[in-house]
């Protein structure tokens, strides 16, 4: 008789600030405890952010957005929030609006570079 394989672990695996580096600096940089003071909106941030940066730079946080995005796709909105202010650094805890809005200055931001 042959032993049944070990049933795989269903949880996602851990996300640590080495997998997302520009995406951690951009939230540490930008997403700071001044961030609503300073900026009124984490959109307003990310346009702030991309005015700011280089092409490089800009690709390479919408790309890990992304990135970071697909790896916590199914996550509720609180384990994702744990992992932003956790070791990717960022002070604000993002609302269910704030995602698509993020996710789209992103976008834009990389039309406008192409």
């Amino acid at each position: 008789m042959s032993a049944s394989p070990e049933p795989k672990d269903s949880r996602p695996a851990p996300i640590s600030a080495t997998d997302f580096p520009a995406l951690r600096s951009f939230l540490r940089g930008y997403f700071h405890q001044d961030m609503q003071d300073e900026y009124a909106s984490p959109e307003e941030a990310v346009q702030e952010f991309c005015a700011d940066a280089s092409t490089q730079e800009r690709t390479a946080v919408a790309k890990e957005w992304s990135q970071f995005l697909d790896r916590t796709q199914g996550q509720p909105l609180e384990a994702i929030n744990r992992i932003l202010t956790g070791p990717l650094g960022s002070s604000y805890a993002l609302t269910t609006d704030d995602v698509p809005r993020l996710s789209a200055a992103f976008s834009h931001a990389l039309r406008r570079d192409k």
